[in-house]
């Protein structure tokens, strides 16, 4: 299965694409879509789109993958705004025909750490631990989504065991 995991944001999108064959984790491909307070939203909007859709179009993810959104009753601009970026993503999840699945940062974080409130650091370590990578080479926004893409992979291979317990 190969899963792209989004950390969505309007300045800086993380992104990283994960091929889980044979029960192996490989690293594919990551990155970050930069965009510049000079552009107004609907271009800002069309330069995430248009990013990510190449990456779709290259490494043809099975599954999306990103986190719920955490809406703090102080900061509904914060919230505004990455609807708008969420929003695209469904959009290009359902134009491509590709599954798109959201968890909660807890859900993410527990199922790497065994704790749900561990710190972005603590999930930076683990990330480039589990996939064998240099920590120094990636920005807490591409290890955020890479953290998406992995804990969608232990999710769903402890979902797939439990059913195939109660089925036997």
């Amino acid at each position: 299965m190969r899963i792209l995991g989004i950390d969505p944001a309007l300045s800086v999108t993380g992104y990283g694409v994960i091929d889980t064959s044979n029960n192996k984790l490989l690293l594919i491909h990551t990155g970050t879509i930069i965009t510049t307070t000079e552009k107004n939203y609907p271009f800002r909007l069309r330069e995430i789109y248009s990013k990510l859709l190449r990456v779709v179009t290259r490494f043809h993810p099975n599954v999306m993958v990103m986190e719920k959104l955490y809406i703090h009753f102080r900061h509904p601009t914060t919230a505004y705004i990455l609807g708008q970026v969420k929003g695209i993503i469904c959009l290009l999840s359902a134009e491509k025909n590709i599954p798109l699945y959201e968890y909660a940062s807890t859900r993410i974080r527990k199922s790497l750490i065994g704790v749900g409130q561990a710190s972005k650091e603590q999930i930076q370590r683990m990330v480039t631990g589990i996939l064998n990578i240099k920590r120094a080479l990636f920005s807490t926004d591409i290890t955020d989504a890479l953290a998406a893409a992995l804990a969608h992979y232990y999710i769903s291979r402890k979902e797939n065991f439990y059913q195939e317990v109660a089925i036997s």
